[in-house]
């Protein structure tokens, strides 16, 4: 690879890592090419971007990405072989490898980042697995706001019915 493509890389990745809430970094290194592409498929076919990098292109993007951001932190993960995994969702990437890993040994997870938090080690998979999504979150939100709601309107519709009901026997009586 030559300086230009050096350069047209490293600005490739720091716009994706720029833009990125979730990033999961992994090591796929003895699964077969036809294992990996499977993977791959299953990844675009479920949203998430599955992009093998190396180390060192991967830590001057970061470098470049905002500050605020905390890519540094991710930095001890970069050894080795390593593919980058882009997603939307917090818990997709997990659930896409304990799901393969059923049938084979990898990919093992380096370290993720999710919105500034970073995990390190394949034993927090299971972790990262079961946090909710944004819109999960906000569903549950809006549930919890709609539950005092529906029980204040109900009872204002079922009180507004006794009421009703009492006004036209004391009419129909007169």
């Amino acid at each position: 690879m030559n300086k230009v493509e050096k350069t047209q890389n490293i600005s490739a990745l720091t716009e994706k890592f720029s833009s990125a809430s979730v990033l999961y970094l992994t090591d796929s290194s003895t699964l077969t090419v036809e294992q990996v592409n499977k993977f791959r498929r299953i990844c675009f076919d479920k949203g998430v971007e599955f992009k093998v990098v190396k180390n060192k292109l991967a830590k001057l993007a970061m470098g470049a990405s905002p500050v605020e951001k905390g890519f540094e932190h991710l930095y001890d993960a970069l050894k080795g072989p390593t593919a980058i995994m882009f997603a939307e969702n917090g818990n997709l990437p997990a659930k896409i490898i304990l799901e393969f890993r059923k049938e084979f040994e990898r990919p093992l997870l380096k370290a993720a980042y999710v919105d500034t938090a970073v995990y390190y080690g394949d034993d927090k998979l299971e972790a990262l697995k079961n946090i909710k999504s944004k819109e999960e979150l906000i569903g549950d939100v809006i549930a919890l706001l709609q539950s005092p709601i529906k029980r204040v309107i109900g009872s204002v519709q079922s009180g507004g019915n006794t009421i009703m009901g009492l006004l036209k026997a004391l009419e129909e009586r007169a």
